[in-house]
């Protein structure tokens, strides 16, 4: 059975195999996308396939959606290559529960996949037609934090934005200039509306996409690319609208063993590939099930009834911010980074089978959420902190078939420690004048700071995960040396008062000198971290 428009024909097979197939048409919605696109997505990787293309086949189902989703990747486009263009845009949806068992889906909602390359005439044509379809309601974003960051940390342009600031709009190359350029391509074809909807796990994030756009938008207006009257059209947002979302559902990196499975069972060509970007990429994808959208409601071109998808929580600006806030700064993210590098350090792949196996991870987990956010935890109303977190320890973070891995979790903590941690640190002095009572985040951030040297804690070294900050830390701690605490003298310094990082300085609220205490007991020698851990959830 191959994964191929052809290859689904024989449904008996697939059926025989247990894998449902799409109860629709995939060539006529694909056809209808095509000539009149209505649902844009760039990022076309994992979460997107699984979670985003995964509602967008559910509304298929149900007849309540009638056009496929049109792809468009930014950065990797071996993605496009080696994972849409072999399997004519079909993926294969891959549903673990903690009981072992699996769902499989064949989802067709994937209408066409476009590369945003300003350097292919014929991909960058494309992408501008669909832009000035005058059906075209929303374009939605899973780029990750990162695809929206212009800047560095000491304020200046990163390199390709600067090219992409100079080059104007015809050569963008980054996501940003390639969103404003398509967004020009729209204004000068009739000034339509458009939702423009960022579904990446950062707070407030249409805020920070808005941003990014109208950054880009007023450069190459003092560059003379574009005129004031398409500023006045992009910052309009009852033309051009900035939904805020919430988003949540694990999706590891694509599972071997999962592969190996599938073409036990008959299915063709299933094994994951690594792409020259490390994007960890298969056919299929797998995932859990318990998935989480709140969406705000603002779509001045109309949009589908997004509400009848599966998890998906139609709201105002106010109830999406608190959902976020809920998610990211107290119940799940800040628990999957501050455990996450500690556990890459003490050689847990899994992030499951740490906590079930290593009783301090899972009282440091719990007490991050349970005893550090709950107390400060922002109310959405529409989801009760208290449930979300009890069904995270109950049945999401225990699901060892999930196969979520540390290194995973530790994969662009630079960019994520203000969010994830800052905001509860700031809640406290807030509220109680200083944070110097919280004992698990700090030692979260220690644990992070203490991964980055590259070295376990038995002594053995290993390859960072990717993060953009990786180089400027690493030679920050070049005369760090495990075994030897004297090595440590004042190189946390200007990370933990960097106020960029942490959206605060963290020796004013009271935990920095906490942090380097912390970080010094995991440098005394082989198990020195296990024991830090040990002290501290224990005291």
């Amino acid at each position: 059975m191959k994964l191929t428009l052809d290859g689904i024909k024989d449904r008996q097979a697939w059926e025989k195999a247990g894998i449902k197939l799409p109860g629709y048409d995939v060539e006529a919605v694909s056809k209808k996308a095509k000539e009149a696109p209505g649902w844009v997505h760039f990022g076309i990787g994992n979460i997107f396939r699984v979670f985003i293309g995964g509602i967008a086949d559910g509304l298929l189902e149900e007849g309540v959606l009638d056009r496929g989703i049109t792809c468009v990747e930014t950065f990797d486009y071996d993605v496009i290559d080696k994972i849409y263009k072999p399997y004519d845009n079909l993926s294969l949806s891959v549903i673990l529960h903690g009981d072992g068992t699996r769902e499989y889906k064949v989802m067709g909602a994937l209408a066409e996949a476009v590369k945003a390359q300003s350097s292919d005439p014929e991909q960058w044509n494309r992408l501008k037609e669909i832009f000035k379809a005058k059906s075209l309601q929303l374009v939605s974003f899973t780029i990750t934090e990162k695809g929206y960051a212009l800047q560095k940390a000491d304020g200046g342009w990163f390199p390709f934005v600067e090219a992409d600031i100079k080059n104007g709009p015809d050569r963008a190359t980054g996501a940003m200039a390639v969103l404003t350029a398509m967004l020009y391509e729209r204004y000068k074809a009739g000034k339509y509306p458009i939702a423009l909807v960022s579904m990446d796990n950062c707070s407030k994030n249409g805020a920070k996409l808005r941003e990014s756009v109208l950054t880009m938008t007023e450069e190459w207006k003092k560059h003379g690319f574009v005129d004031q009257d398409f500023m006045d059209y992009v910052s309009d947002e009852s033309i051009v609208a900035f939904p805020w979302t919430m988003i949540d559902k694990i999706t590891p990196r694509p599972s071997e063993q999962i592969a190996a499975d599938l073409e036990a069972i008959g299915v063709e060509d299933m094994q994951p590939v690594i792409t020259g970007k490390k994007t960890y990429i298969a056919p299929f994808v797998n995932a859990e099930k318990p998935q989480y959208l709140v969406i705000e409601d603002s779509f001045p071109n109309g949009r589908p009834a997004l509400e009848k998808g599966f998890g998906v929580y139609m709201a105002d600006r106010e109830t999406v911010n608190l959902s976020e806030r809920m998610k990211v700064t107290v119940c799940l993210n800040p628990v999957h980074s501050a455990t996450g590098p500690l556990g890459v350090v003490q050689g847990y792949e899994l992030f499951a089978h740490m906590l079930n196996t290593n009783e301090d991870m899972m009282k440091m987990a719990r007490m991050i959420a349970y005893d550090e956010g709950l107390p400060v935890v922002p109310n959405p109303g529409i989801l009760s902190p208290q449930a979300f977190v009890d069904e995270l320890f109950h049945d999401r973070f225990p699901n060892e078939y999930l196969g979520d891995t540390n290194m995973r979790l530790s994969v662009d903590v630079s960019q994520m420690v203000g969010i994830r941690f800052g905001e509860t640190i700031k809640a406290y002095v807030k509220k109680f004048g200083d944070a110097s009572r919280l004992t698990a985040i700090p030692l979260g951030i220690a644990g992070w700071l203490r991964y980055m040297l590259g070295v376990d804690d038995e002594g053995n070294t290993y390859e960072l995960a990717p993060d953009p900050m990786n180089g400027e830390i690493q030679e920050q701690f070049k005369d760090i040396v495990v075994g030897k605490p004297e090595t440590f003298t004042n190189q946390l310094k200007s990370i933990l008062s960097n106020e960029r990082l942490f959206f605060t300085d963290l020796y004013k609220d009271g935990v920095g000198e906490k942090i380097e205490t912390m970080f010094r007991e995991m440098l005394a020698g082989p198990g020195a971290v296990k024991a830090t851990i040990h002290k501290y959830v224990n005291q």
